[in-house]
């Protein structure tokens, strides 16, 4: 990112994906490491459970038995693979969301970068990317609870013998919780480069989350249902071709296909880090927010166990205008 800080609010979203796809080239091989080491596991991850959950799943609805250990068992099975795979999804996007955001800041502030380092810092970006995690976790089942209580209340006081009321209904909450779901994502996405770059983690980096998205609360919505969508649609070709399309394709389409997708989805997933990271300077100008490149030198050289001087913060004040 070579504009100057009070240039960076004017960025439009072709802007912001110029800006962040150019950012790999000022360190090729760090974020060649972060994308082998990292981010190619967390997306073959998300897109193959599937090939190994889906067997089990057609087995219990294709060849239901009447012995309940075996039933028990399959559903063990399922669980202890659904657990294991939540855990492996859950501690890689972490660790790739803490490498991105961290390698970019050290670029911003002109600090060298290998990839070495960026590992070294992670250990202790983790726990403050953990606890924000967790406040997100918390407001997602929040609002994931008022949808369901939504949707009994819609099936107990509508007139269920009139398709086209419940098709509007269903269709209205469902509108709903997407637009809520869209902005909690972008509150989590920011909030967690806020819990790198800031000394805030928790509730207080989604308060600030919070204040930094509004007047750019639109281009975040753009941009994290664009990588929703996106996201979506690779796997659904996945699921078409490579999970269920063994009748109509052949091994070799399906292996050439998965693997093509999977290449697509660590592309996009490592786009999408690096908008994250560029989206959360765009705010900062737009709000008129100073970012001290060399406090915030500082303050990424204290994960390295760097001395960091007493007078060093990165709580930005507003600029006067």
């Amino acid at each position: 990112m070579d504009l100057s800080p009070e240039e960076l609010q004017f960025l439009s979203i072709p802007d912001i994906l110029r800006e962040s796809i150019s950012i790999p080239r000022r360190a090729t091989r760090t974020f060649y490491f972060i994308t082998l080491i990292l981010i190619f596991p967390l997306s073959f991850a998300i897109l193959a459970h599937s090939l190994f959950t889906h067997p089990i799943l057609r087995q219990l609805e294709d060849h239901p038995t009447y012995d309940p250990t075996e039933t028990r068992h399959q559903w063990t099975r399922l669980l202890v693979f659904q657990f294991c795979y939540l855990i492996f999804l859950f501690a890689f996007s972490l660790l790739s969301t803490a490498a991105v955001v961290f390698t970019v800041a050290s670029l911003y502030t002109s600090k060298p970068v290998s990839f070495s380092s960026t590992m070294s810092a992670i250990p202790k970006v983790l726990k403050r990317l953990f606890i924000t995690f967790l406040w997100v976790s918390f407001l997602m089942i929040a609002y994931n609870a008022v949808f369901l209580s939504f949707l009994i209340l819609l099936i107990i006081a509508i007139d269920t013998q009139s398709a086209l009321l419940v098709i509007f209904c269903m269709l209205v909450i469902f509108l709903l919780f997407l637009v809520v779901h869209v902005y909690i994502t972008a509150l989590w996405h920011l909030a967690s480069v806020v819990s790198v770059l800031e000394p805030l983690y928790g509730f207080a980096a989604m308060k600030k989350s919070y204040e930094l998205l509004k007047g750019k609360t639109r281009m975040a919505g753009v941009l994290v249902f664009g990588y929703l969508a996106i996201c979506a649609a690779i796997g659904s070709v996945f699921g078409v071709v490579v999970v269920h399309g063994g009748d109509r394709y052949g091994v070799f389409t399906r292996i050439v296909v998965g693997g093509f997708l999977v290449g697509v989805l660590v592309i996009v997933n490592l786009v999408g880090l690096l908008v994250q990271s560029v989206f959360y300077y765009v705010c900062k100008s737009y709000h008129h927010q100073e970012i001290d490149k060399s406090a915030l030198h500082d303050h990424l050289g204290g994960y390295l166990g760097e001395y960091v001087p007493l007078k060093s913060s990165i709580q930005m004040e507003n600029m006067d205008v």
